[in-house]
């Protein structure tokens, strides 16, 4: 059903012109997965593969494409490698592509786009800052106006805060985040007293603790990624600032838990499309799903996984046709996501509280 590029590409049989032809009908159609593998996002990967595989295996048992297999090739999409666009243009050259679908930062995304430049379709899954797509992108994610800011406005009014310190990685999701935040924060009645980049896989945790305790900050704005969020919280907590210092999270899922340990996640929310402890019945059915084709030892379910579940998803109901009355795409979301373009859709958010090592969702967060 899949295949994982590794440092070279592993080339097909195509027609003579390098691309399937007219009388040449390829019998399957060919999505390249987009994950980070390695690196300091590196644990997202076996979620997101493990969801897509369930979403590609789903689409097979109805038929597939029509009536075409629908097979996967994995590209390690890590911000430190060096090999992903190489990868992506030779296998579009070759004609190895039918579309790509990507759970990844989004330095990395501009990096496929450039790479990919409007060949196939490119469905592009979580959470990220917004903004204008060049066509043929489809970005399904949450972006700050639904995800960050009311939950910015929920946390304060909660603890009355007033002094935020805001801490990221140095890329775009964070910066335009942060600048919006900064304006979330103002019309809470508070103030940012600190704001820091960190490059990827490089923080200063030492550093950065300094600052919360000298800028005498009683919430943090935490948008670090995978395992640079895993060790910063983990030093947080073993600093004593956990229980004087409120935290919040938009990239925090559960691999980040177990990441922390149980005693490290006190003060500590989390605005997310999803949670694998949402009890809906969607959820609880999505859940079902994947607990038994996967087993026990499966990886966490969370929201950067899920999302590449409804992009391979999406990707199936876009090339299918289908749209509902009001004009969205019609495809099989866990979380009821209704897309009609980049710019309109509605994506549900929910807040939840770390306890321990899961989240107990507190409330669904108005849209904006």
């Amino acid at each position: 059903m899949g295949r994982l590029i590794g440092r070279t590409f592993p080339r097909r049989i195509l027609a003579p012109s390098g691309r399937p032809g007219a009388g040449c009908r390829r019998p399957s159609l060919e999505v390249g997965l987009l994950l980070p593998l390695s690196g300091a996002a590196g644990l997202w990967g076996p979620s997101g593969l493990a969801c897509a595989q369930l979403a590609v295996e789903q689409w097979n048992a109805a038929g597939g494409q029509r009536g075409r297999e629908v097979r996967l090739t994995v590209i390690d999409a890590s911000d430190e490698s060096e090999t992903l666009e190489s990868h992506l243009d030779e296998g579009l050259e070759a004609g190895a592509f039918d579309a790509v679908v990507g759970m990844h930062t989004s330095s990395v995304r501009q990096r496929a786009i450039a790479a990919i430049d409007g060949r196939v379709p490119f469905v592009y899954t979580p959470l990220y800052e917004g903004g204008p797509m060049p066509p043929g992108v489809f970005a399904i994610g949450e972006t700050p106006e639904a995800q960050l800011l009311p939950a910015i406005a929920v946390v304060s009014a909660r603890h009355g805060l007033r002094r935020w310190s805001l801490l990221g990685n140095d890329y775009i999701w964070p910066r335009r985040s942060h600048r919006l935040a900064g304006q979330a924060i103002a019309q809470a009645g508070g103030e940012v007293v600190a704001s820091r980049f960190e490059p990827l896989g490089r923080c200063d945790i030492g550093r950065a603790l300094d600052e919360i305790r000298r800028q005498r900050a009683d919430a943090v704005l935490i948008s670090l990624i995978g395992q640079d969020a895993i060790d910063f919280n983990r030093a947080f907590a073993d600093a004593g600032l956990a229980r004087s210092v409120v935290r919040l999270s938009c990239a925090i899922e559960e691999n980040g838990l177990l990441g922390m340990g149980p005693n490290r996640t006190e003060g500590l929310y989390v605005a997310s499309g999803y949670f694998a402890s949402l009890s809906d019945e969607r959820n609880a059915a999505f859940r079902e799903r994947y607990w038994t084709r996967f087993g026990e030892r499966a990886p966490a379910l969370n929201a950067l996984g899920q999302s590449v579940y409804e992009g391979v998803s999406f990707l199936r109901g876009m090339l299918a046709g289908g749209r509902r009355e009001d004009a969205s795409i019609d495809f099989d979301s866990v979380r009821d996501v209704r897309w009609r373009d980049n710019a309109r859709k509605a994506t549900p958010v929910w807040l939840a509280q770390a306890a321990g090592m899961r989240f107990e969702v507190m409330q669904q967060l108005p849209p904006r």
